[in-house]
């Protein structure tokens, strides 16, 4: 082959080069130049606002742990030879005792003041002792939101229920603020209001007797919680929930996620009252003759 034809492929090779290159910069780039997609506008309810109604459930691992985290052996651990095992108390169950790792639904660390943070320590090495949902105590808020069991949501033009599928619990969203919590109770007092598309909830009033997940983080009975509901698509709620407790935390702090509507021909909610799935748990010390 010539000089003079190899300079002539070498010329057609660089121009073809150059001519995809072109191309190429002419398609944008995704999410370039291109028109923004229309908001969603959900179905909208008698009275006019989003229509929030319906069976949801939350898909992920923030009920075993708000933040980001690794897999791990179990939640309960122990010293090992080479590193912590499960401590003797949950050894037994395995992988079904371990903990999946998960992305978080918090932005970076839970801002704990140094003592709380000793205290959230002490919590998981207590765990099977210390979490709430062990002894099948009522949730609490956020907590019932995203623990792995559905909850239903009922609106009316004047009123606002949520029931849950674990342990029963319910919440009565009053649609008028009724003032301060004449009283604590796990699930609070909830007060919503509508804010354009966004159905907006203020709980305040809880005990202290509840956590937010399964690692130990906790609260005191300052708590006070901001929820928002917005529809984002069919069957998608866009959940977010602001946590100020200034008795825990150093500032107010933000959990987000995707709450998922439950689309089977019979959804519904069914019975997990567990309170008598502890009895033996809580109170099987005190028979006659304990079983072994």
């Amino acid at each position: 082959m010539t000089s003079s034809s190899l300079k002539t492929i070498a010329v057609a090779v660089v121009s073809a080069v150059i001519g995809a290159l072109l191309t190429a910069a002419a398609i944008p780039v995704a999410g370039q130049n291109r028109p923004a997609a229309a908001a969603y506008r959900a179905p909208r309810a008698p009275d006019g606002h989003p229509d929030l109604n319906g069976i949801w459930q939350a898909l992920g691992e923030a009920n075993w742990d708000l933040e980001a985290h690794v897999a791990r052996p179990a939640l309960a651990l122990r010293p090992g030879p080479f590193g912590p095992v499960p401590a003797a108390s949950v050894i037994a169950l395995g992988a079904v005792g371990s903990v999946p790792p998960g992305m978080g639904v918090v932005d970076g660390e839970i801002p704990y003041k140094p003592d709380a943070l000793a205290t959230r320590k002490e919590n998981r090495e207590k765990w099977i002792e210390r979490d709430p949902e062990i002894k099948c105590y009522l949730p609490g808020v956020p907590r019932a939101t995203y623990m792995p069991y559905p909850f239903q949501i009922f609106q009316s033009a004047s009123a606002m229920f949520i029931a849950y599928e674990y342990a029963g619990a319910t919440r009565n969203i009053l649609m008028k603020d009724p003032g301060p919590p004449p009283v604590s109770s796990w699930m609070g007092q909830s007060s919503g209001r509508w804010e354009g598309e966004t159905f907006i909830v203020d709980a305040r009033g809880f005990t202290d007797n509840t956590w937010f997940d399964r690692s130990g983080n906790f609260h005191s009975d300052m708590l006070r919680v901001e929820e928002r509901y917005t529809r984002t698509a069919p069957d998608v709620i866009s959940y977010q929930a602001t946590i100020d407790d200034p008795q825990v935390f150093t500032r107010p702090w933000t959990i987000r996620m995707p709450l998922y509507r439950r689309l089977e021909a019979n959804a519904q909610l069914l019975d997990f009252k567990c309170v008598e799935f502890v009895e033996e748990l809580i109170y099987g010390k005190w028979r006659k003759t304990p079983l072994k």
